[in-house]
């Protein structure tokens, strides 16, 4: 019988076996840091004092307690500690220490995802019942039963929530809420770095709602927002509250030794320079691991790709561990599904998950060895979050960075310092982005009429408020502006999408048992849930038989094929108003509102392990519109010595290897911004490229790259030089059709874009 290795072990063998010696480009480890406690604070409630004793807490880290005085000072804070160091503590403590002083004060915490919020009712409760004193915390979200809302409301000590159910259930029902707002003192937000981009921009008009029903209730909560590395926690904890706010970032908490890698998978053509699938090598590093049954977290960046690497691991080792010892984590899932999975992984049944950012967050999932990472996640923030999944406080731990052939990817991997020594993200939220706030505004109209004179946030009402009178959204009497439609604004507003409505997908593989298996929003569902798709959930293969537009449903089979789909999607951009213009003897730079049109076109049928392409078939969908911002450099001169078709493709190669860097050079998300080029611009007919803010209304990318458009354009002639294929490959221009001039003709397009904007 063979051995099973430890950790130890496996890293002994990293550094000498073949396989995967030469392929490790950066080996950083970083050391253990031991505890930095400090006693209990003297004026604990002797209960609360021993319920943390009974559970191995006699100490706090110097964190917790630097919480704990501020809050109980009537502050609000931000606390900004790694992941696993213990923020809970940070709120639950003053909380629960002020309910035991008086039990009429009421505390309501919002967690980004359902699954935070189940896994922060177990830890509160946990305290309370080793306490043993009467105080009812309970969650409330689309998951309680309709028996137990009324007592949550009436009853309900601490409210634990998400921002989309504040929005739709809570707030525009303040009045059954009535114990709730008279009492609230505490309002925790955690995980505060995901309040970014458009849904950050809603959820901060969403507390201004919130505020404005304290007001009217005589209450003033105390905000506690808990974050993970960002570099402007405090700025955005202002910005997303209104408040002051002080910051906490003493971090005591001890952390174990841990391995970080960079992994570069080989060649395997050389003159297009495309490396081995990062697929196929997470599928080699994690089988591995867990034939050796360490557990192992794997991260992919889309529903998709979680789907394809999982069925890969469950088939490696079924026969030496049972598939169901490896399980898949995201979005979509059922919420029965996804306890049970949480479950398995704190007991140790399930030694493997392979997730996509859902549980990048601080759900408790054990101790987990290892993680890897397929692919760069796409900021510097999201990758240290999916990093702190592994070697939760003791012990070493390991973590892979696989990298993709992508431009982005191969920047990372060969600039480590950029990566260990630049400081994560700045997070930028816009709240007073005209659409969102429109959409808000209707909201805090059907709660509270509008008086003359209020200010929403820090937002003058009178000239918005006059706007949707006309519209006859409102109408006013005397002083005061009141709702006037029978219809309720908040369920028409996405907090987290452009779109509005998901789709859901039924499953009627047993016609005896049609039954829901997941939801996905509709521009996603565009080119995933298209007819004859292949749509992946636990490793099962389901085709999509129709997609309902209309309705809003996909309806899905069981099929066992041996390729996954992949779509495209065809992008028009036309520039509906131009806000700024600088025109120059070579260029024209522009900033403004465009409209951008989206339509999934074709799919391909792309082949397991091999990933060649084996068929194709078009998309019959309508089209989606977005209006947003973007920015735009033009070249006056036409470059006709390339040709038309030159000209094109070289364009096509340079947006590719931009829309890698952009994202970079604004601290955000790649999917926040995209990047097109047209060969002759509908609005001044020269070769110009756009980039736009992938959310209506913009939220400042676009923006913030038409003051710095030199230093990205700088970046992205730096990567395609250093780029190793000869004529343009996936790593750099990433075109499909390589001419041989592509490489040069990208880089002669950036050249004159560069000398235009000297």
């Amino acid at each position: 019988m063979k051995l099973k290795k430890n950790l130890q072990e496996i890293l002994s063998d990293l550094k000498i076996n073949d396989q995967f010696k030469g392929n490790i480009v950066t080996w950083h480890t970083i050391e253990e840091k031991p505890a930095q406690t400090v006693p209990l604070p003297m004026n604990l409630h002797q209960v609360l004092r021993s319920a943390l004793e009974s559970r191995g807490i006699e100490q706090l880290y110097t964190h917790q307690k630097s919480a704990y005085e501020k809050i109980m000072d009537g502050k609000s804070i931000v606390a900004v500690t790694p992941t696993a160091s213990g923020k809970t503590l940070c709120y639950n403590l003053p909380v629960l220490q002020s309910i035991l002083a008086n039990s009429s004060t009421r505390a309501l915490y919002m967690f980004p995802t359902k699954a935070l919020a189940q896994d922060q009712k177990s830890e509160i409760n946990e305290i309370i019942q080793a306490a043993g004193v009467d105080i009812n915390s309970y969650t409330y979200d689309g998951d309680t039963p309709a028996n137990i809302r009324q007592r949550v409301r009436q009853a309900g000590h601490v409210v634990i929530t998400n921002p989309d159910m504040l929005h739709s259930a809570i707030l525009p029902h303040h009045t059954k809420w009535v114990s709730l707002f008279e009492n609230l003192k505490f309002v925790v937000i955690d995980e505060l770095h995901t309040y970014r981009g458009v849904f950050g921009s809603h959820v901060a008009n969403v507390i201004r709602r919130l505020k404005r029903i304290c007001r009217y209730y005589g209450s003033n909560p105390v905000f506690i927002c808990t974050s993970a590395t960002i570099a402007n926690p405090l700025e955005l904890a202002e910005n997303l509250t209104e408040e002051k706010m002080h910051l906490i970032d003493n971090n005591g908490a001890p952390s174990g030794t841990k391995h970080f890698l960079f992994y570069n998978p080989p060649i395997v053509n050389k003159p297009l320079n495309i490396r081995r699938s990062a697929t196929l090598e997470v599928r080699k590093i994690a089988g591995e691991l867990l034939k050796n049954k360490i557990q192992t977290i794997v991260f992919a960046r889309s529903r998709v790709r979680v789907e394809i690497i999982l069925t890969y691991l469950q088939e490696l080792v079924k026969n030496q561990l049972g598939a169901k010892s490896i399980m898949g984590y995201r979005g979509g899932y059922l919420p029965t599904e996804r306890r049970k999975i949480e479950k398995g992984l704190r007991s140790g049944e399930i030694y493997g998950v392979v997730s996509t950012n859902a549980l990048e967050l601080g759900v408790d999932i054990g101790q987990l060895q290892v993680c890897i990472m397929t692919g760069y996640p796409g900021t510097i923030s999201s990758a240290w979050q999916q990093a702190g999944r592994a070697g939760r406080r003791h012990g070493e731990a390991l973590v892979i960075m696989v990298a993709s052939s992508s431009p982005l990817d191969q920047y990372i991997i060969q600039n480590p310092d950029y990566f260990f020594n630049k400081s994560p993200e700045t997070a930028r939220i816009n709240s007073d982005n005209l659409i969102i706030l429109i959409d808000h505004m209707k909201c805090a109209a059907y709660e509270l009429p509008f008086k003359a004179g209020e200010q929403f946030g820090s937002v003058e009402t009178e000239e918005l408020l006059e706007y949707l009178t006309e519209e006859r959204v409102l109408y006013r009497n005397g002083e005061k502006w009141y709702w006037m439609n029978d219809s309720f604004p908040a369920h028409n507003i996405s907090l987290r999408s452009a779109s509005q409505e998901n789709v859901i997908i039924v499953d009627q593989t047993d016609v005896a048992n049609v039954k829901v298996i997941g939801e996905m929003d509709r521009f996603s569902a565009m080119t995933l849930l298209h007819d004859e798709a292949i749509y992946l959930h636990q490793g099962t293969q389901f085709q999509v038989e129709k997609l309902d537009w209309d309705e809003k449903k996909a309806f899905v089979r069981e099929v066992d094929v041996d390729y996954f789909t992949d779509a495209n999607l065809a992008v028009q951009l036309k520039v509906l108003e131009v806000d700024k213009l600088l025109s120059k003897v070579d260029a024209e730079f522009g900033y403004g509102d465009v409209s951008v049109r989206a339509m999934a076109t074709i799919f391909k049928k792309i082949k397991f392990e091999t990933h060649e392409n084996i068929g194709s078939g078009p998309i019959h969908l309508p089209e989606e519109e977005l209006h947003t911002n973007a920015a735009w450099i033009s070249l006056n001169q036409p470059m006709s010595e390339m040709g038309h078709e030159r000209l094109e493709q070289g364009l096509v190669g340079t947006a590719h290897a931009l829309n890698h860097i952009a994202p970079l050079f604004v601290m955000a998300d790649p999917q926040d911004i995209h990047v097109i080029p047209q060969v002759k611009a509908d609005h001044n007919e020269k070769p110009t490229i756009f980039f736009y803010d992938r959310y209506p209304g913009g939220i400042g990318l676009s923006e913030k790259i038409s003051s710095g458009m030199s230093e990205v354009f700088e970046e992205t002639k730096k990567m395609i030089t250093r780029c190793q294929c000869e004529s343009g490959c996936p790593s750099c221009i990433g075109t499909d059709t390589i001419s041989e001039t592509a490489k040069r003709d990208a880089l002669k397009i950036i050249e004159a874009f560069l000398k235009s904007s000297m």
